[in-house]
């Protein structure tokens, strides 16, 4: 699908994997709209790339219903990337063997899982009201896992739920949208040089590069918005998680 001339949605959009992503399509002619917490660089960004910035939690029907419609007047929706999420480590038990909070795992879950679910429903409502394209494709949502929906490592446990949860809900959403003509498709990131990890020293950035079998480094953002716009224009792809990991298959620890 070509997307020069249509609107496109990114949560996640003011850094990271999000950002690159919002670049990217930018440079293909779309219109952006970037959501992000009012917190973050979102005003910055769109003032690098054009576009417009909502700032909103993804957690909110109302805003989201709200950055959907912005996104929508600029011109038709036709795409959504979902990469708004956090990744706070908790062990089950913490170290005198108590359990941890459990507001910790629900408030990881809500954002990630709970977030995302609620950014496609508000968005696909959004684009099943848009005329089709001639070949009869009106949109494509793209959300963000992790491999840690397969290899989830200790201290992951509400992580590799909540992106569990994104990766086992893209089947049967995008059985439902087909109706629509909208693809539903989820990318399963390994380990990427996003914000948190480029904080780390250099010698714990090249470790983690390392434990990749090939290439051995870590992921780039823009190899990730990449796949973004190769899923936007295949129109065959959908229903999926593809990994995006060189390979890697996470060790326990």
């Amino acid at each position: 699908m070509d997307v020069s001339g249509s609107s496109a949605l990114v949560t996640g959009g003011a850094s990271g994997l999000g950002h690159a992503t919002a670049a990217a399509l930018a440079r293909t002619g779309a219109a952006v709209t970037i959501v992000d917490l009012p917190s973050s660089a979102g005003a910055e960004r769109v003032a690098e790339l054009g576009g417009v910035f909502v700032p909103a939690d993804v957690t909110d029907p109302g805003q989201v219903v709200a950055a959907v419609a912005t996104a929508a007047s600029q011109a038709p929706l036709r795409v959504v990337v979902g990469c708004a999420g956090i990744a706070p480590p908790a062990k089950v038990l913490d170290r005198e063997g108590s359990p941890t909070p459990l507001a910790d795992f629900e408030k990881l879950v809500r954002v990630n899982l709970v977030g995302t679910y609620n950014v496609i429903a508000q968005a696909a409502a959004a684009i099943a009201r848009t005329d089709p394209t001639p070949d009869g494709d009106r949109g494509v949502i793209v959300n963000t896992a992790s491999v840690a929906a397969f290899d989830g490592q200790i201290g992951q446990p509400a992580y590799a739920a909540s992106k569990g949860g994104v990766h086992a809900m893209t089947l049967p959403i995008a059985r439902e949208l087909a109706r629509y003509g909208i693809r539903v498709c989820t990318i399963a990131p390994g380990i990427m040089e996003t914000p948190m990890l480029k904080g780390l020293p250099q010698a714990a950035q090249d470790s983690l590069g390392a434990q990749v079998p090939y290439p051995a480094r870590l992921g780039r953002p823009d190899e990730y918005a990449s796949l973004v716009l190769e899923i936007v224009r295949n129109g065959y792809l959908n229903g999926e998680t593809i990994r995006l990991d060189g390979a890697i298959r996470m060790a326990p620890r």
